[in-house]
């Protein structure tokens, strides 16, 4: 039997999407020194051959091209199993940029602007309060002054926090508040809409849940299951076949374990912030619940990198993307460093002799509680990846030298 052309192709394009999350090159041929590039992989590997992570993997590539991709290590201590291609892990605060897409999306439809207040499908956020004093017990709370809009959730100045943060009544308050427990998306905010704000809207950048709102954002706006949004507009346009918020059955001997060393040895060590593999379990929480691998998430990133297209797939329109990729928090406020502001979906490297590092302008970048970072240069046309699953965040200071190590083999 004589399979179609058009039938043909596009198995081939399965079959190749199945081998290589993108197609591959020699390094030479797109301008990264071959030699140097091995000092990439000589960094990672050394961690874990020294006992600092119990393995790791990475990627690296430029225009649009795969030139190393390299695994260490196990991925579960345990077991013993090695950490592979295909291998599943957590990536906890990199599903911040997942949720950011889905909410430029519904942007781009018209279906509400940035400067919309939430309110009208949050209204668990109608009269937001503002700690201005006392303690957990007895807070001292004021009306917040602007209502919360989306971009302030984007960008993190919407007031909210983390718990496991410390140094406000607010973390306190959050930590009894048991967000991760919560049954459905509708409960989480139930409980959000009770705890006071860090600061007044607006008015300061706060690292946070904003993106876990904003996932219910997304299915109160859309109308389905958060979920199932995620699924239905991003990751099976872009053939993420691992990427979700549980892992079925049948993938389940992949997922990595969590590791963290105690008693001065590696060890495994349960998950964190409600991060169940498991369906059922937990809430498809926006800021942290996704498990990827790092070869579904070297093509969402990549996408990003082309400005929301990738294999003839949009997701996104480039100037949308363009937009998400400049800095959107005030004047005079800064991300997690002087050097740095944040877009609409990430970190972005401002100032690049500030931050010490050989970095273009206008990279973005993120990363993960269990240790998992991405990095997208759009000048130079890289993405690199570096997953491991290791607790507490990047102990060993390992991401600003993955980047370095990345960019001095550019030619």
């Amino acid at each position: 039997m004589r399979i179609p052309s058009f039938l043909l192709s596009t198995l081939l394009c399965l079959a190749s999407l199945a081998g290589e999350p993108l197609p591959t090159a020699r390094s030479r041929s797109v301008g990264m020194d071959p030699e140097r590039l091995e000092r990439v992989f000589d960094l990672v590997g050394t961690t874990v051959k020294d006992g600092k992570h119990a393995g790791a993997s990475v990627l690296v590539a430029r225009r649009g091209r795969i030139v190393g991709w390299r695994q260490f290590g196990v991925r579960d201590l345990d077991s013993g199993k090695p950490v592979e291609r295909d291998t599943i892990v957590r990536i906890y605060s990199m599903t911040k940029v997942v949720t950011a897409v889905a909410v430029l999306q519904l942007f781009e439809q018209n279906r509400f602007n940035l400067d919309s207040p939430i309110a009208e499908w949050l209204p668990e956020l109608r009269e937001p309060k503002v700690l201005t004093g006392g303690t957990a017990d007895q807070p001292t709370l004021a009306p917040a002054a602007t209502p919360i809009t989306v971009r302030m959730l984007l960008n993190h100045t919407a007031g909210f926090t983390y718990d496991f943060f410390a140094g406000s009544p607010v973390h306190e308050l959050y930590k009894r508040a048991n967000l991760w427990e919560s049954a459905t998306l509708d409960e989480f905010m139930t409980k959000v809409g009770r705890l006071p704000l860090m600061a007044q809207p607006g008015t300061a950048y706060n690292y946070s849940i904003s993106d876990d709102i904003l996932g219910v954002l997304v299915q109160r706006v859309s109308g389905i299951r958060f979920e199932d949004y995620v699924a239905k507009h991003i990751t099976l346009p872009l053939h993420m076949t691992d990427t979700a918020f549980d892992v079925p059955p049948s993938k389940m001997h992949r997922v990595s374990r969590l590791h963290e060393i105690r008693d001065g040895r590696l060890r495994t060590t349960p998950e964190i912030l409600g991060a169940h593999a498991e369906a059922g379990r937990g809430i498809p929480c926006g800021g942290a619940g996704l498990f990827s691998t790092i070869g579904d998430y070297a093509r969402f990133a990549q996408c990003l990198l082309n400005g929301g297209e990738l294999d003839g797939t949009r997701i996104l329109g480039r100037k949308t993307v363009e937009l998400a990729r400049m800095n959107s928090l005030p004047p005079g406020i800064n991300a997690f460093s002087a050097s740095d502001g944040w877009g609409l979906f990430s970190a972005i490297r401002l100032d690049p002799a500030r931050a010490g590092e050989p970095a273009s302008e206008g990279t973005f970048f993120w990363s993960g509680a269990a240790t998992t970072h991405f990095f997208v240069d759009p000048k130079e046309e890289i993405v690199a990846l570096v997953f491991c699953q290791h607790l507490p965040f990047d102990q060993h200071s390992l991401f600003t030298r993955f980047r370095t190590a990345v960019m001095q083999a550019v030619e």
